[in-house]
């Protein structure tokens, strides 16, 4: 994926912390077809995309521990 996806990512989307998180240690994912993951703590830093479907395969994963 490309600069134009995070641009549309950071300009259009909502970024949620999990409810789960304490401290601040913690990602903020948005709820869009392209997922966007960034550090709660540098929300201007780098943003990790995904596709839908690979979010929920990764995210499926890390739910299995």
């Amino acid at each position: 994926m490309d600069g134009q996806f995070e641009s549309w990512i950071r300009t259009h989307a909502t970024f949620a912390k999990s409810s789960f998180s304490e401290g601040g240690d913690c990602v903020e994912v948005t709820r869009t077809e392209i997922v966007g993951v960034r550090n709660s703590k540098d929300p201007d830093g780098p943003v990790l995309l995904f596709t839908r479907r690979g979010w929920d395969s990764f995210a499926g994963l890390l739910a299995r521990d």
